[in-house]
């Protein structure tokens, strides 16, 4: 794949820069390289403005965005939002007394003023708070005059023993044990509902600041370690330790662990510099390789900034990549300059050369890395919409600035002399079979029958196996908890605290039961609520449920002196009403206060992915045999309930996503080798590797999620690079009338070096991530080490070995095209004054 028809003698040895023709080459070579000058200059100008729009870049998250916003469970919980407050995007602060119980007026104290702090941080839904503290929470005893209730805490509490043991009384009279107080009574609850925007500035939640606020203003604030002592002031009256858990804080988390990712950017930087250089022994190339992959990133972080986007915790890993692809390209555009200057071509000579060659080749790369990312557009969940419009900017701007500016600065700077001298000394001995190229000369085996149909045998096994594997993977959650997070982090062990302390976890799942208004007082209604409680909690993984009507039923027992002859639904609605328009009154978060959306509450105890599976399964089969256009049984709300939402859509889109990638990375090959046959020899080892990395997912563990999804697609687009590079040569060279042994040894001797050098830069790249305080950024980084390292070894061995059977004979190579391999030297070095 080339953009002429130019073949080897086209491109001959010019020492002298007079002996070379200006105008050869096509248009767009011309307008580069005949205006150098310009070219550098608009992107220095383009660079410095960029620099500045990415120093202004946000980093953030939404809670609406990790929505798939196009799924009826979604649509339906964002209908009734308003009506929901406590199913959506929630904080739960855990106020834990660690050496008595809450029954102390020190944590009492201590829990206002945190109950307070939190009351007063920017983005809180204060009417619907729940605490100890917060009026809403009420206790309620029936007498022999009637009803009578209050706050928990009353406005006479003074912290005297007397208060105490009223607060004590009233919180069992409240029956919030395991909900708002901890089992054991040693801890309380506060919930904290939160609103998508600000009310006072209407800007969007910065869910950084916000985790910042907690931990200085609440966690650093009141709560005083148990192994410090001395060190840190403690609380007026006690100590106390916090837990707070919810997508907010867990957002936080991950905005904050990035700063730590910031020095993995760095540590690839490095690494992939050593390891061009320790190819090239040439400071200049490698210091423009690195710069010009850089430079990407500055534009894309740049032009992210200038269309509105913000970098979130799943995008900010694409300058990751783009640096990576960028580095891997600039690899390939090197070696090829590198290799005409050690022939002793003049350095402007060499960088067209390796222009005409590498150009259309790199472009129809980058155009498959940008579908790869541009396929999950057709996930409907905007955070990872925003990932592949961020990403496919980064791989746009590399056309810029590693297909175009880096080979415009090599043709001014060259490559030292010793580097050119060494890199010919080495070309000569592989050529004798030495060093790599022993290598070389095995992979070139791989043309022969033999060792075709032994590769091929070994793929297919491989393929079986993987596949038999990958049928055991789950879309979702693996773990309890974050997963996002190491087992061992903060969020994860608060979770875990909450979880074994309280009834009610904070994996909930709600239904909602809609009728017209008023249809909550309808007994049949509430027999049907009834019935899919108990439908619900009969399915393992859940908890408990809550709803309406088990207010109603201690309510109208109540009506009725406690009776427990009364503690059922009544079928007289006029019994009912009373008792629901007293539920009303109170401020209750289980109907709304037209009485026409009833939420049914799960407790799971957890969100794991079979767990999800199996309560959406019985609600939905509730739903499709009980619901009538009158009573409607609504999926979902909650956390559990948005995130089944979320399994559903990327089950859905996991496979669809990788036939629309291999569609057009299928067409973009047959657009470049216009060879059907070549384009099966390309594919097929991306699909080796595509079945192996979910057989990976499987083994270690890790299911199917938003984090996860982009990665199959990722690997595929950035993948077929090699087979881009290795076949454009492989089939200039059969075209040219090689032997398929002779035309693949070419492309090796050229490109396979290179070949293998992406693969480890893109792996070394990204391996770091494995150490990464981020869990899902590790388990990409894992994932995407194995896929590039594993694309590598399928170009250079199932290629020759596909091509054997495919593309045998120069005449299944298809049409002529474009200049191959430069010529061995006839001299033994380079002319000086050439680099």
């Amino acid at each position: 794949m080339a953009m002429g028809n130019n073949h080897i003698d086209d491109m001959p040895v010019i020492r002298d820069l007079r002996q070379f023709d200006p105008h050869s080459g096509n248009r767009f070579e011309r307008l580069i390289f005949n205006h150098r000058f310009w070219v550098v200059l608009l992107c220095a100008v383009v660079t410095g403005l960029l620099l500045a729009q990415g120093t202004r870049v946000v980093i953030n998250a939404s809670f609406e965005k990790m929505l798939p916003q196009n799924h009826p469970y979604i649509q339906n919980y964002l209908e009734h939002e308003k009506e929901l407050r406590g199913l959506g995007n929630t904080l739960r602060v855990v106020v834990e007394n660690p050496h008595g119980d809450i029954f102390d007026p020190g944590y009492l104290q201590a829990l206002a003023e945190i109950n307070d702090a939190l009351f007063l941080m920017p983005g809180v839904d204060r009417s619907w708070m729940k605490s100890l503290w917060t009026p809403v929470v009420r206790w309620t005893e029936v007498t022999e005059e009637g009803f009578e209730g209050g706050p928990v805490i009353p406005d006479t509490y003074d912290g005297s023993p007397e208060s105490m043991a009223q607060v004590r009384l009233n919180i069992a009279r409240a029956g919030i044990v395991g909900s708002l107080v901890g089992n054991d009574y040693r801890s309380s609850m506060i919930v904290v509902p939160l609103l998508s925007r600000i009310e006072e500035t209407n800007q969007p939640l910065d869910y950084g600041a916000l985790s910042r606020m907690l931990e200085d203003k609440v966690r650093l604030q009141y709560e005083v370690a148990q192994h410090v002592e001395e060190q840190v002031r403690p609380l007026q009256s006690g100590t106390v330790k916090i837990h707070i858990i919810g997508f907010a804080k867990l957002v936080g988390d991950l905005i904050d662990g990035l700063v730590k990712v910031m020095m993995f950017f760095a540590v690839a930087a490095v690494v992939a510099a050593l390891i061009i250089y320790l190819y090239t022994r040439c400071v200049r190339s490698t210091v423009l390789v690195v710069l010009c992959s850089l430079i990407a990133v500055v534009w894309e972080v740049g032009l992210v900034n200038m269309l509105g986007f913000a970098l979130d915790p799943f995008s900010i890993l694409v300058p990751f990549l783009v640096f990576a692809i960028g580095v891997s390209h600039g690899a390939q555009k090197m070696n090829g300059i590198m290799q005409d200057i050690a022939r002793g071509t003049h350095k402007l000579v060499a960088a067209r050369y390796t222009f005409r060659r590498l150009f259309v080749a790199g472009l129809t790369a980058l155009l498959a890395d940008a579908v790869g990312f541009a396929v999950l557009m057709l996930i409907d969940i905007p955070v990872i919409q925003d990932l592949a419009v961020t990403a496919s900017i980064g791989v746009g701007v590399l056309i810029f600035t590693n297909l175009i500016l880096l080979p415009v600065l090599l043709s001014y700077t060259g490559v030292s002399q010793p580097a050119a001298q060494r890199a010919l000394a080495d070309e000569a001995a592989e050529r004798r079979g030495r060093g790599l190229g022993a290598v070389w000369q095995w992979l070139d085996r791989f043309t022969e029958r033999r060792w075709a149909v032994s590769a091929l045998l070994g793929a297919a096994v491989l393929a079986a196996g993987g596949f038999m594997v990958a049928l055991e993977l789950q879309i979702g959650d693996l773990d309890a908890g974050a997963p996002e997070l190491r087992p061992d982090s903060r969020y994860n062990l608060d979770n875990a605290y909450v979880t074994a302390k309280y009834g009610l976890s904070s994996d909930v799942f709600a239904v909602m039961v809609k009728t017209p208004k008023d249809g909550c007082e309808r007994f049949a209604t509430q027999v049907e609520a009834d019935r899919l409680a108990w439908t619900l909690r009969q399915v393992p993984g859940v908890q408990t449920t809550v709803s309406l009507v088990d207010s109603l039923r201690h309510h109208v027992a109540g009506t009725f002196e406690g009776s427990p002859k009364w503690n059922a639904l009544v079928r007289n609605e006029k019994i009912t009403n009373v008792s629901i328009h007293s539920i009303l009154g109170s401020g209750t978060d289980l109907v709304n206060s037209e009485c026409s959306i009833m939420p049914v509450i799960a407790y799971l105890s957890d969100h794991k992915a079979d767990t999800l599976t199996r309560v959406v399964a019985a609600a939905e089969a509730f739903a499709a045999e009980h619901g009538t256009p009158e009573r409607q049984f609504l999926l979902a709300a909650g956390s559990a309930g948005i995130e089944a939402a979320t399994n559903i859509v990327v089950r859905e889109a996991n496979r669809e996503m990788l036939v629309y990638v291999y569609c057009a990375v299928t067409l973009l090959c047959l657009v470049a080798f216009r060879s059907w046959r070549a384009t099966v020899v390309a594919v097929v080892p991306l699909v080796l590797t595509s079945i192996l990395a979910e057989a990976l997912m499987v083994v270690l563990g890790i299911g199917v999620k938003v984090a996860t999804l982009p990665v199959i697609a990722l690997g595929v687009g950035i993948g077929v690079d090699y087979a881009l590079y290795l076949l454009s040569v492989q089939l200039a060279n059969q075209r040219a009338g090689q032997s398929l042994t002779q035309a693949y040894r070419g492309a090796v001797a050229f490109t396979g070096k290179v070949v293998a050098l992406v693969g480890i830069t893109l792996a070394a790249g990204v391996v770091t991530w494995a150490w990464s305080p981020i869990k899902f950024q590790a388990d990409m980084g894992i994932l995407l080490t194995f896929m590039f390292l594993w694309n590598m070894l399928g170009a250079l061995i199932l290629i020759p070995a596909l091509s054997h059977f495919l593309l045998g004979r120069p005449a299944l190579a298809g049409a002529p095209a474009a200049p191959t391999a430069p010529p061995p030297a006839a001299g033994g070095s380079p002319a000086r004054g050439t680099t």
